[in-house]
């Protein structure tokens, strides 16, 4: 089992356990007091539920699957489901599911009497390289994604890669896209170990591979999230490269209509394009990375998201990002392969007529 150390609020820190399920949960120190809070999804639940709840002793809830489980509805039942059991502030609520389910479960932890423990066992690709970690919780709402939420990093995170068994391919391209995230933002090794085959060793479910694949991205985040926990210096914002494109694309095509890491990958290979538009990437290298996610059998275009000759519809929602400030359009750039940047003050009128060509 691999194990590592996360940045928390202040100066406090966090495990991550790699590994056997039951043998995370037990390295965890999972209280054991009485059953424990579980927030899950039917089809999760079905299928690994039973292997959970022997390992624990567990209360579940269950909410709905995907984006339409970030919603006030749900919030609101899971943060019943806590009030009903008199859930105690010392007891962990565990959060069982891919992303969705842990942005729900973390932002109803850190409400209900002003913040639970929150223990991250996710199940999806994406969520283990990636949300599980880093404190972020949050639902969508207004039509946008991730407005309303909270920084509530977990107590733990226990992952075991075999739980992506059951994953289906379009989830597992979804978490592929963020794992190919770190090797752009700031890791060339880790990408082109992706390009030369370690993408299909992890649809093969290799172990080593998964650990590999995990482990990097996890620790990357760790670096990234130091001292940047609330995402307002711009070292953590490396981590949203292909986000500004990405929320842009889910909110135009309806939130849940397009899985979230293949709104990403369009928007990693979008911003590719208009970094080398803007000077900043050599044009080769843009089309290089396009060509590689295709080959690695993710979406490139926004036709591959039904969005095809609405580039221009973009432009409102980039005008909401959350790394905008008094006006100013912010993105994440490249200037190469593992060298991305926060560029500050986009000129609008350059940035809508890209979007316009597409």
């Amino acid at each position: 089992m691999k194990t590592l150390t996360v940045p928390g609020t202040a100066a406090e820190t966090y495990p991550v356990f790699i590994g056997r399920l039951e043998d995370a949960l037990s390295a965890a120190s999972v209280p054991r007091r009485r059953p424990l809070a579980c927030i899950s999804e039917p089809k999760v639940w079905g299928l690994h539920g039973e292997r959970l709840a022997a390992a624990l002793d567990l209360d579940p809830h269950l909410i709905a699957e995907g984006e339409a489980g970030k919603t006030w509805q749900e919030l609101q039942s899971a943060i019943a489901f806590l009030a009903a059991r008199n859930h105690q502030r010392s007891d962990p609520v565990i959060a069982f599911g891919g992303g969705a389910v842990g942005d729900l479960t973390g932002l109803a932890a850190a409400l209900y009497r002003r913040g639970v423990p929150v223990i991250q066992v996710p199940t999806t690709l994406l969520a283990q390289v990636d949300s599980s970690v880093g404190g972020k919780t949050a639902i969508d709402a207004e039509g946008q994604k991730n407005i309303v939420g909270a920084f509530h990093p977990p107590a733990s995170v226990v992952i075991d890669p075999a739980l992506l068994a059951t994953l289906d391919p379009r989830q597992f391209r979804a978490g592929l896209a963020e794992t190919i995230k770190y090797g752009l933002i700031g890791n060339r090794e880790l990408y082109d170990w992706l390009v030369a085959g370690g993408a299909r060793r992890l649809a093969d479910l290799d172990p080593d591979a998964a650990t590999h694949a995990i482990a990097t991205g996890i620790s990357m985040k760790a670096d990234l999230v130091e001292g940047d926990l609330e995402d307002r210096s711009g070292r953590r914002a490396l981590l949203n490269l292909g986000h500004s494109f990405g929320h842009a694309i889910e909110a135009i095509a309806g939130l849940g209509k397009v899985l979230h890491g293949e709104a990403v990958a369009i928007g990693m290979v979008l911003a590719a394009r208009f970094s080398a538009q803007q000077g900043h990437l050599d044009s080769a290298t843009a089309r290089q990375i396009g060509d590689d996610l295709a080959a690695m059998g993710l979406p490139t275009r926004l036709s591959d998201a039904g969005l095809e000759g609405r580039g221009a519809d973009l432009l409102d929602p980039m005008r909401h990002d959350k790394k905008n400030e008094e006006g100013r359009l912010s993105l994440i750039l490249l200037r190469d392969i593992g060298k991305a940047f926060f560029a500050r003050d986009i000129e609008e009128e350059a940035l809508s007529a890209f979007l316009s060509g597409l």
